[in-house]
């Protein structure tokens, strides 16, 4: 869509630059008397206003190339080619003024019916350029925002679990309390007397089975003597 609007600002740049032309020509009456216009009086006049255009021209087509001025450029050149054409419409159509012949009519007619629709045509052009340009920044910058949070995310994610982090407690043993059932044999444990304290439940472990003995053999009538 830019690159229809620079060739609209060509367009414009070429039509400023014949009426500018046409204007800085003013003092040239054969030339306007074979073309049926009426020649500007007083000629300077007529010369300062094909000045302004040339300039104009000059800065259309350098916004057709400098892509920072093309819509600033496009919707000023555009406001002033609409309002020439519908200026030129009015005095010509509306106040018959002034009296020219039926060439020179259809050709002034024509020149502000073409200035009229490439005005209008560059103007709208420019707006929606614009509006195009204005959403595609805003989404820029929406997408930068969303860029930086999740950067300074992550980064406080990784000092969290670098210096937050507490070392994982070790999970007790479970400690078996059931007593061997009678009669069953009990093993020794030799990696529980590997470790620190199992002297020491151990001999309360044999002093309670001597106990037990002596307390069942005393409880044991006597035996019958034996007769060979």
């Amino acid at each position: 869509m830019k690159a229809l609007l620079r060739v609209v600002l060509i367009v414009d740049a070429l039509l400023l630059l014949a009426f500018g032309l046409l204007f800085l020509l003013t003092p040239w009456a054969s030339l306007y008397n074979a073309m049926q216009l009426v020649q500007v009086q007083p000629a300077l006049i007529g010369q300062a206003f094909g000045i302004a255009l040339i300039g104009l021209a000059w800065l259309a087509l350098h916004a057709s190339i400098d892509g920072a001025l093309t819509t600033t450029a496009a919707r000023v050149v555009g406001h002033v080619n609409w309002l020439t054409g519908v200026l030129m419409l009015v005095w010509l159509l509306g106040l018959r003024t002034p009296s020219l012949t039926g060439f020179g009519q259809l050709v002034s007619v024509l020149a502000a019916a073409v200035l009229l629709i490439v005005g209008l045509g560059g103007v709208r052009l420019a707006g929606a350029v614009r509006r195009r340009d204005r959403s595609r920044g805003a989404e820029t910058a929406a997408a930068e925002r969303a860029d930086k949070q999740a950067a300074k995310a992550r980064s406080t994610d990784r000092s969290g679990s670098g210096y937050g982090a507490q070392p994982a407690a070790e999970p007790a043993l479970p400690v078996a309390s059931a007593a061997p059932a009678a009669g069953q044999r009990v093993e020794p444990d030799l990696a529980a007397a590997a470790r620190p304290g199992a002297y020491s439940s151990t001999g309360s472990e044999a002093g309670t089975s001597g106990t037990r003995d002596a307390t069942a053999e005393a409880a044991s009538p006597p035996r019958p003597p034996f007769h060979g």
